[in-house]
Formats: C-alpha cells, structure tokens, sequence
C-alpha cells in the first residue's frame, strides 16, 4: 500500500514537471523565438501604442454630437457611428457592444431565421445610407454578403474586395484623395486565398485604415 502511494505521488510530480511546465515553457519558448508576432497575437501598435490585432475586427467609429456639440450618451454608454474617413469593418453582434474581443461568439441562427433576417436588413439599410451618397448608382443588389451579415466569430479582420471597393468611394470623397489612389491601396492590402486554393481573398481593414492615415501623415 505505501509502495503504490509513493509511486504514485512520484508519477504526478513528475507528470506535473514535465507537462505541467516543462512543455508549456518549451512551446512558449520555440514560439516566442520562432513566430513572437503570432504567438503575440499579430499585435499592431503605432508610436508605441497598441491599437489593436490583425486578426481581432475593431470599430472605425466616431462619437455622436448633440445639439449641445456633446458627445450623445444612452444609458450612460456614449453613442457613436461610422467614421465615414474609415473603411468599415463587417457587422458585429457581440455582447457587451459590438466588436466585443471577450466576447467572441455566434447567434446559431439558421439562414432562415426571421431574426437573421431583420438583422440582415438593418444592416444593408444603414449600409446604404453610408455609402449612397458617395454612389448614386449603388443598390441592394450591388451589397456583398459579408457588408451586412455577420461572420461566426463577429471579430472578423478582413472585408471582402468587393465590399472595400464599394467603400473607396466614400473614402476617397471624404478624405479628398483620388478614387484610384485608394483602390490601388485596397489591391495592396488584400490577401489571396490560403495556400492558393483555400478560402477567399480579403481585405484586412485595420491595416488599410492604418495605410490611408500614412498617407496623410496621421500614422507611421
């Protein structure tokens, strides 16, 4: 009896090193030597300062002034909208606010759920209304997809191509630059498929806001 608790204890201390540290230092080690950007988690910072992921989605949005020329706040939560100097990121319904990164999650809905497509259409409603005025021949029939559903993480880092191309006119308007020049920033910032056949193409959204501010001087 006593033989078999000493083997015991001796098999967990050792159990315990070896798996329990040894292993999470060796893993920590080869992937901080080897690939410290993704072990990190792909961390962007400008000047210093950490200002999000390439793979985490964020909000490009601005505060809602009132009449007063205050920022609006509801129910103690400041109000904001999309900051139309920015490519917008695809639709989010994380708890807690959109683009909630502790809180990554899906709706399990299903493609027929009426609740879907409320959403669906609220989103392709303001979606419209944000960037129609900068294209008078957009339609509803012109929207991709990833414009105004959510994607299974509601994190998504990247738009579709057609999706930022609809945006470059708005952009381009409002920051005074030409139409070609932020296309030709678009086409540098979308990524192929995944070893060429998987997936699809994207465009990673924080780097190309990143870029547009560059090019005005506003980031390095």
């Amino acid at each position: 009896m006593k033989r078999d608790l000493v083997t015991s204890a001796i098999g967990i201390l050792v159990l315990t090193l070896l798996l329990g540290l040894a292993y999470p230092l060796l893993v920590t080690g080869i992937g901080q030597a080897v690939f410290p950007g993704n072990a990190n988690g792909q961390q962007i910072k400008v000047h210093g300062r950490l200002i999000g992921s390439k793979i985490i989605g964020q909000s490009f949005a601005e505060p809602v002034i009132g009449k007063n020329g205050k920022p609006q706040e509801e129910e103690e939560e400041l109000l904001t909208k999309p900051d139309p100097r920015y490519f917008q990121s695809r639709p989010s319904a994380t708890e807690g606010g959109e683009y909630n990164a502790s809180a990554s999650t899906f709706s399990n809905r299903g493609p027929n759920s009426k609740l879907t497509e409320e959403d669906d259409a609220q989103a392709l409603k303001a979606y419209l209304a944000l960037n129609r005025p900068y294209d008078r021949s957009l339609s509803g029939a012109q929207v991709p997809v990833d414009a105004v559903n959510t994607s299974a993480s509601n994190l998504d880092p990247e738009i579709s191509p057609a999706n930022a191309r609809i945006q470059a006119h708005r952009v381009a308007a409002v920051r005074g630059l030409p139409l070609v020049r932020v296309d030709s920033l678009i086409a540098s910032h979308t990524s192929g498929r995944g070893l060429g056949f998987s997936g699809e193409p994207g465009v990673n959204v924080l780097e190309l806001n990143l870029a547009l501010d560059r090019l005005e001087g506003k980031a390095s």
